[in-house]
């Protein structure tokens, strides 16, 4: 049976995920704000310093662009292209760079580990060079993200050992699509909204109900998500998904720009998460053809491995939202 073959590959993954690297804790952040004076002229300053201090920050620019704190001087072409931040480490997890042109609407972008090149794509109509750099920022970012994702991962993994193979799974995975490409899409155009701290517990909150009726499977029980899978894995999608917008909103993209952007990260989304699922599917066929079998003991290990993570990380957050109250 496809659970079965599951059951090792869970148990890895649960074990390899850092809850530290996704323990509650405040982002250190530095807001960096560039003020253009005259035509391709701009003025920087930081109005927030990160903790390892600004003069230590390996900022890199457009190769056409000319910096030198406080002034950046890019020219006719403007201040388009690639911005990065080399040294982000523990002492410094990002960095918001804020861009205010004299005609247009100002920017801001994210720079992080996760995420440590973005593309400014200029203040002037959109060119076909505005979609390739578009396309490829944030499909990267996508993929990135759902890639880096641990909760999102766990939650996918979760719905494939209850699901099992075939088109039942095929029709699971389309139904939490489906719900996170909705909810996406009316937070980044502003129609829902949800304190992010809060979401992020609600996530764990998701995993650990997929823990717990991954142990009722195992006693023979039928839980909600074997029999309504599609219903539950559209439900969870939504929240999934108001936590993906947080994501892309971070990147403070034009509104005028939005559609495509939405459009461009949800692709990575499906890329990565497709990945993943195939990635899983070839580790049950490898389980099948070499033969291997858990001792008996272990059968129930994954699943209350990935409750206790999922745990974890809900006391976190939950910590963080009581902290900010």
């Amino acid at each position: 049976m496809a659970i079965r073959y599951l059951r090792l590959a869970l148990l890895v993954l649960a074990v390899l995920v850092q809850p530290c690297a996704l323990r509650a804790h405040e982002a250190t952040l530095g807001v960096l704000e560039f003020r253009e004076v005259r035509p391709g002229a701009f003025v920087g300053r930081w109005t927030m310093q990160p903790a390892i201090g600004a003069a230590r920050v390996d900022l890199r620019v457009p190769p056409h662009c000319f910096l030198q704190l406080p002034e950046m001087n890019c020219g006719q072409k403007g201040l388009v292209g690639p911005i990065t931040i080399t040294n982000l480490g523990a002492n410094m997890s990002a960095v918001l760079i804020k861009i205010i042109p004299i005609e247009g609407e100002p920017r801001s972008y994210t720079i992080s580990t996760a995420n440590p090149v973005v593309s400014v794509l200029g203040t002037g109509a959109p060119t076909l060079q505005t979609w390739i750099e578009l396309a490829r920022s944030y499909v990267n970012y996508g993929i990135d993200h759902i890639l880096l994702g641990a909760d999102h991962l766990l939650f996918v993994l979760g719905l494939i050992w209850i699901v099992g193979g075939g088109w039942r799974l095929v029709k699971t995975i389309t139904a939490f699509t489906i719900g996170h490409s909705a909810s996406l899409a009316a937070a980044a155009f502003g129609l829902i909204g949800v304190p992010e701290r809060s979401l992020n517990a609600c996530i764990a909150l998701s995993i650990a109900f997929l823990a717990v009726e991954i142990v009722k499977q195992q006693r023979g029980e039928i839980g909600l998500t074997a029999r309504h899978p599609w219903g539950v894995a559209f439900a969870f999608g939504l929240v999934h998904g108001i936590g993906f917008a947080g994501a892309l909103a971070g990147l403070g993209l034009e509104s005028r720009l939005l559609p495509a952007a939405l459009l461009f990260f949800n692709v990575g989304v499906e890329i990565g998460q497709l990945a993943f699922v195939l990635l899983v599917l070839a580790l049950i066929w490898a389980h099948r053809r070499l033969g291997a079998v858990l001792p008996r003991w272990g059968d129930a290990l994954p699943a209350y491995a990935i409750g206790t993570v999922s745990m974890f990380w809900f006391f976190g957050r939950l910590a963080r939202v009581l902290a900010a109250m």
